[in-house]
């Protein structure tokens, strides 16, 4: 929802800089995705506690919450470093873009600097957090955050229906990939298709816990990637990864790593996330952002293969 309001002002002063908008790209996705997995609070909160850690219970890994963190504390890091590859070596480069009329003219607007607004902006991060922490609730939170900002004089009470209405063209296509995507999701359960998909590569595993670990992440990949969103793909693959980690041997800190990291894997470069959708939507404001050259790509090599390769040593160590 930041991505509309934060990201469409700041493309002409990248267009400048000659900033490469796939490192934006990946600066975006991991603020967005490494976040919940490691943190909870908000989404994390959401994405650890109450999706991950039930379902792991639900199916007989007994894990406690305190424990999660440290069970994706390697895959995160995993994705830490490929940040840093994809900002300081894959598109450190300054690359071209045309600066369209429109865009131009806008910046050549003068904006007055107001310290209240900083204030006010200040005032409402930390009601909206503050709520947020002690209610145990987003809605409440962020609702507060926008009250702050209207009575604040930030927003003007005439422009929020517009600037609602700019909101909602902006996010149709997420809306409407990411709907296709849960109806994938609800086929997938449906049709038992992740069931098939383990049980036709276990005559390849046997024995092998390493191979196991591997083939696990490689079919959330797979999963994930259909559906868009970790948070839809835990309860498809918890209920068939638990039992086989522990079968295969996995403690239960190990089992949390793995079905969190499979789960993830492919949320960071799927066609179908909102952590590639959300991105785009504010890169691509003047037609210059490819979604799946410039966002899918970039984030897939520099997110899923640290992701596929610590969510291993996590698997096979902890």
């Amino acid at each position: 929802a930041f991505i509309p309001l934060l990201v469409p002002p700041l493309l002409g002063v990248m267009t400048k800089l000659k900033l490469d908008r796939r490192a934006v790209a990946c600066v975006i996705t991991f603020g967005l995705t490494a976040t919940y997995m490691f943190l909870p609070i908000g989404f994390g909160g959401i994405f650890l506690n109450n999706i991950l850690l039930k379902n792991l219970n639900d199916n007989g890994a007994n894990v406690v919450a305190e424990q999660l963190p440290t069970a994706m504390a390697l895959p995160v890091l995993g994705m830490v470093i490929g940040l840093i590859i994809a900002v300081v070596f894959s598109y450190r480069k300054p690359r071209e873009y045309l600066i369209e009329s429109e865009l131009a003219a806008k910046e050549d607007q003068k904006v007055e600097f107001n310290p209240r607004h900083i204030v006010v902006a200040m005032v409402a991060i930390v009601a909206a957090l503050g709520l947020q922490l002690t209610y145990d609730s987003i809605i409440l939170g962020a609702l507060t955050g926008f009250i702050i900002f209207t009575l604040g004089g930030v927003i003007k009470f005439h422009e929020t229906q517009d600037m609602f209405t700019r909101g909602v063209h902006m996010m149709a296509m997420i809306g409407f990939i990411m709907i296709a995507a849960s109806g994938f999701a609800e086929v997938m359960k449906a049709t038992s298709g992740v069931e098939s998909l383990v049980s036709s590569i276990g005559n390849v595993i046997g024995d092998n816990k390493g191979l196991a670990a591997l083939l696990m992440l490689i079919t959330g990949l797979l999963v994930t990637m259909g559906i868009g969103s970790s948070f839809s793909t835990i309860p498809i693959l918890a209920t068939i990864y638990v039992p086989l980690a522990l079968q295969f041997g996995f403690s239960p800190l190990a089992t949390a790593s793995l079905v969190g990291t499979a789960a993830a894997l492919g949320d960071a470069g799927s066609p179908a996330s909102d952590s590639t959708l959300g991105p785009t939507s504010g890169l691509n404001v003047d037609g210059q952002h490819d979604h799946i050259r410039d966002s899918v790509i970039p984030t897939f090599i520099h997110y899923n293969i640290p992701l596929v390769i610590f969510g291993w040593i996590a698997a096979v160590t902890l």
